[in-house]
């Protein structure tokens, strides 16, 4: 039998080209999430409300790799019950897979927990590691912090392996992921610098993630904290600018903090999704031996325009072999 890839949160954005990349490559894939709508429709679909222990927890048995994605998208207004429900839907989520693989009498080998790039401090003077980063402050830095609580503190048998993924921006070309938002909104002249530009960006390739995921899988001595990131992390000035020259467009309207606070309210969400500096280092992939096929934002985004969606991007990808260029040495700061 091939090895039993389970995923919850199968149908979010990340969930979906995980179902895909690992059903590609032979494995066994059980997809869990609260309903089906934006499944990719690989391996076997299990419902769960998230909270609960249910049937879902007997595909845990023996599974070679459980990963845990599961949580209320942070694109929103922080009201108070958002903020209980972006909370609780990674806390408990997180809480009820832990209870399941105690329970298990063959546990995984490995169990993989989304975290955040935002946990670190807001910073625009050096970048943050997964052995010296320091935490920040703040709601977004409150939830990744619970979230890895719950996630380290769960008690589960020595032998399935924990590891968190402190997750950047994933680029893939989109609708109303970060890729396509900033090319629509670069298209119409509004690519400029937002607030005062400086804030740093942690971003990955969509291959790039997929690719760290197997790599973590396969390192029997990567576990805690990993940054999930690119080792190039660019101002938002410079953020933009790669975006206005993919597009073509030769001018980008700045934006100034009042204006991101008027526009993130229409669009019911909040500025410091854009605001926060986020500029986390993946020293760990990096000593580790990882390299990065896409190690440059200005060939990520060049990349991704002819791959649109779940489809094209799987398909643009059979059509190439990865070649030597993944081998190449990471570039330096």
């Amino acid at each position: 039998m091939n090895p039993i890839i389970v995923i919850f949160g199968a149908n979010g954005f990340l969930g979906r080209y995980l179902c895909r990349h690992f059903a590609r490559h032979g494995k066994e894939v059980v997809a869990i999430g609260r309903s089906r709508e934006g499944w990719s429709g690989d391996g076997m679909f299990l419902e769960w409300d998230g909270k609960t222990l249910g049937p879902w927890a007997l595909a845990l048995e023996g599974a070679e790799t459980v990963i845990n994605l599961t949580g209320r998208s942070v694109n929103c207004r922080y009201t108070a019950e958002n903020r209980r429900e972006i909370l609780a839907s990674r806390v408990t989520s997180t809480q009820v897979i832990g209870m399941a693989i105690a329970a298990c009498k063959t546990p995984p080998k490995n169990w993989l927990n989304a975290s955040t790039a935002t946990w670190y401090r807001h910073a625009e003077d050096k970048p943050q590691n997964d052995w010296l980063g320091e935490p920040g402050e703040g709601f977004s830095c409150e939830v990744a912090q619970a979230w890895e609580d719950a996630f380290f503190g769960a008690e589960v048998p020595a032998a399935t392996r924990k590891v968190a993924l402190r997750i950047g921006m994933v680029l893939a070309n989109e609708e109303a992921t970060v890729y396509g938002v900033l090319r629509k909104l670069t298209a119409c002249g509004l690519g400029g610098a937002m607030g005062n530009g400086k804030q740093r960006i942690s971003w990955i390739h969509m291959e790039d993630f997929l690719r760290a995921v197997d790599f973590v899988i396969q390192d029997a001595f990567l576990d805690g904290c990993v940054n999930v990131t690119a080792p190039e992390f660019p101002t938002n000035r410079e953020w933009m600018q790669t975006f206005r020259e993919a597009v073509g467009m030769p001018l980008g309207l700045p934006a100034m903090r009042w204006m991101l606070a008027v526009g993130a309210r229409l669009m019911k969400t909040e500025p410091e999704l854009v605001l926060k500096s986020r500029w986390a280092d993946p020293v760990r992939l990096r000593d580790a031996g990882f390299r990065w096929r896409w190690g440059r934002a200005v060939d990520a985004v060049a990349d991704l325009h002819g791959r649109r969606g779940l489809e094209g991007f799987f398909r643009a990808a059979a059509g190439r072999s990865a070649g030597a260029k993944v081998w190449l040495p990471a570039p330096t700061r």
